[in-house]
């Protein structure tokens, strides 16, 4: 049920791009407005997932990620029945509230349900396997519903899930938290919360307004001073609410670096499939759709595998030749064009999410078996933002990219293969220096017999 809730969520996060077209033309909005459909989502994600992770140690991972789903759901509901742009925007924000609550509630749970670390890894290989297909799904379902109906089918399609998750959980999830949780760090959590949104905001705005112009530079400004101060706060305070210490574990540091990167490559280059299957190819929303199937089958076979094969090889193997995998691909997919058949680009498609399906879960289970099992959410969390400003920085930097090509003369489909090719290069620089340098690649030997820790601990 953890990751039901993070496919919706996930799904959530790609299918808007495939409807994107129907609402420009039906809340005859610019392409403005279309960029802060998208943006206000990821916006209001990426500032409160860390504070969500610290709300669910705190006062129970149930509790938040159950009260994330409620908020989605009815979000969702929000953004179906909007009569304009601004209304809709405002159900963007609060489904991205939901979603910060939801995403490391949900794998907090997983975490204190599986402390043996090789059935955790396996358990987040599931959840991280979900994910990605959901990501990688988006575009297809949003292709099927707004050609069935309109763009209001791509939210009311959350709403049964949603219903249905918190029947199902309610009786059946068990409450587990932190008991040993300090009170929350109020100027941290709001340092936190500014930091964030200050960077995401420059990433997200700065190819339109521009990357020297004086409100990005300010916003970047922004976020380097008020991380320094969150540095320092978080420093001197006796119950921190992101314990620095937790940095100078390599496995820590250096899975959630490389996680930024996945962030980047993936949600960087699937941004740019439909487009490239109907702008460049000369394709409909549905068959673009039907076309990016590879990318989602191959994350779809290779996911469950990830979490075994993490546990069995170790981290460093396991997510070094998905990066390469992942990395290979995209570079491949940089030498496409508008004739090229499509029996020679599925097969590039598929590598791209078999490679990605094999970085995601390692890459989590590390983060989190790096730390005491009691803070789950907080490392959860972490990665999770980790993820998603990496996701922004992607589409941001890919998209410049692109249009910086434009801007020089260069038509769309060379941008594209532009982009494509870095993110290529960014996956293969990421696994050499993950390589070198995630040296704690193997879990911890499963005890003997010790039956009783299989689950967590419920709470009164």
């Amino acid at each position: 049920m953890a990751c039901v809730g993070q496919f919706m969520v996930l799904l959530d996060s790609t299918i808007v791009g495939a409807a994107l077209p129907d609402m420009q033309e039906r809340l005859n909005t610019d392409l403005s407005g279309l960029q802060w459909i998208v943006d206000a989502y990821v916006l209001l994600v990426a500032m409160l997932l860390l504070t969500g992770g610290v709300f669910a140690d705190r006062f129970g991972r149930k509790r938040i990620y159950l009260s994330g789903v409620v908020v989605f759901t009815l979000a969702s509901v929000v953004c179906a029945l909007a009569p304009s742009i601004g209304w809709l925007i405002t159900g963007r924000v609060l489904q991205g509230i939901g979603a910060a609550a939801l995403s490391p509630g949900s794998l907090a749970l997983i975490a204190s349900a599986y402390p043996v670390p090789q059935e955790r890894v396996k358990a987040i290989g599931l959840w991280a396997g979900l994910s990605g297909i959901g990501l990688a799904a988006g575009p297809l379902a949003g292709g099927i519903l707004v050609e069935a109906f309109d763009w209001r089918a791509i939210f009311l399609v959350n709403v049964p899930i949603g219903v249905g998750l918190v029947l199902a959980a309610l009786p059946s999830l068990r409450e587990s938290r932190n008991t040993n949780a300090a009170a929350i760090d109020v100027p941290g959590t709001i340092l936190s919360i500014l930091g964030v949104g200050a960077l995401t905001y420059g990433l997200i705005e700065g190819g339109a307004k521009g990357w020297t112009s004086a409100p990005i530079l300010a916003s970047f400004a922004a976020a380097v001073v008020i991380t320094v101060v969150f540095v320092v706060v978080e420093s001197r305070t006796p119950t921190p609410m992101l314990p620095l210490r937790l940095f100078r574990n390599p496995l820590f540091t250096v899975s959630n670096a490389a996680m930024v990167m996945v962030g980047f490559a993936l949600m960087g280059s699937v941004f740019f499939f439909s487009q490239f299957f109907v702008t460049v190819q000369g394709a409909s929303v549905l068959v673009a759709g039907l076309e990016t199937l590879p990318t989602s089958l191959g994350m779809a076979i290779v996911s469950p595998y990830a979490g075994k094969l993490a546990a069995r090889y170790g981290f460093r193997v396991v997510v070094t030749s998905g990066l390469v995998l992942a990395g290979l691909g995209l570079l491949t997919l940089g030498f496409v064009h508008a004739d090229t058949g499509y029996t020679n680009v599925w097969w590039r498609l598929t590598i791209i999410g078999a490679g990605f399906a094999l970085t995601m879960s390692p890459l989590t289970g590390a983060a989190i078996q790096s730390v005491n099992p009691q803070e789950g959410g907080l490392a959860s969390g972490i990665s999770s933002t980790s993820r998603q400003i990496g996701a922004v920085l992607g589409v941001a930097v890919l998209g410049a990219v692109v249009t910086g090509r434009q801007s020089g003369g260069a038509t769309f489909e060379a941008g594209l293969d532009s982009a494509f090719l870095t993110g290529g290069a960014a996956c293969l620089v990421t696994a050499v220096g993950t390589g070198l340098w995630l040296v704690k690649s193997r879990p911890a030997p499963v005890p003997a017999a010790q039956p009783q820790q299989r689950q967590a601990q419920p709470i009164d």
